[in-house]
C-alpha cells in the first residue's frame, strides 16, 4: 500500500472535523502526489505532540523558520509507509528523544494552514507521542529550542492549533 492510500484510509476512519477531513480527501483525490512538497497546491503532513503525562507537560519545539512554538512535525518522505511512522520519525527526529509511542486510536486533530509559495498549503494530520519516564531531549538542526510546557503554559506560548491539539490529546488521555 503506498503511503497515499494510507493517508486517505487514516482520512475516511477518522472521526470529527467532517468538513476538513472532507478538505483532505477531497485534496488527495484530486492529487496523486499530494503527498509530497512537490504539490503546489498544497500537501499532507505529519506530525506529533509529545506529551509526558505523568508530569503534566508537553515539548515543544522552536520553529527554526517560524519563530513559533510548534509540536514536532513536517514533511512526509519516501520511506514513510503510513502516515503515523511519518509523525513518530519527526518526532523522533525532532525532539532527539528515543522510545516514543503514539497515543493509539490515530490522529488526534487536522489542522489546515497557509504556507508561503511556491506550495499554498499544508494539510497536517496531528498525532500525539508519548514521552518515556526517562525522556531526554536534544535539539535537532530545525529547533532553535526545545521546552517543556505544563499544559497551562502552552496557551501563552504557542498558538490556536497547538492548544487545540493539546485539548483533544488530554480528552483522548
Amino acid at each position: 500500500m503506498s503511503l497515499h492510500d494510507d493517508a486517505a484510509l487514516v482520512l475516511k476512519d477518522h472521526e470529527g472535523q467532517e468538513e476538513l477531513r472532507q478538505v483532505y480527501l477531497d485534496h488527495l483525490s484530486a492529487h496523486p502526489d499530494g503527498m509530497w512538497k512537490s504539490c503546489h497546491a498544497g500537501h499532507l503532513t505529519a506530525s506529533a505532540l509529545v506529551i509526558d503525562p505523568s508530569r503534566g507537560r508537553v515539548l515543544l519545539t522552536l520553529h527554526r523558520k517560524l519563530r513559533m512554538w510548534l509540536q514536532m512535525g513536517g514533511h512526509c518522505e519516501p520511506g514513510d509507509s503510513t502516515l503515523a511512522e511519518a509523525a513518530l520519525r519527526e518526532a523522533t527526529e525532532e525532539s532527539g528523544i528515543a522510545g516514543l509511542t503514539l497515543l493509539p486510536g490515530g490522529p488526534v486533530t487536522l489542522d489546515r494552514h497557509a504556507i508561503p509559495a511556491p506550495c499554498h498549503w499544508h494539510l497536517d494530520v496531528q498525532y500525539a507521542a508519548l514521552a518515556p519516564a526517562d525522556a531526554v531531549e536534544v535539539i535537532s538542526d530545525e529547533s532553535l529550542d526545545l521546552r517543556w510546557f505544563a499544559y497551562d503554559e502552552v496557551a501563552e506560548a504557542a498558538d490556536d492549533s497547538v492548544v487545540r491539539l493539546l485539548e483533544a490529546t488530554r480528552a483522548r488521555l
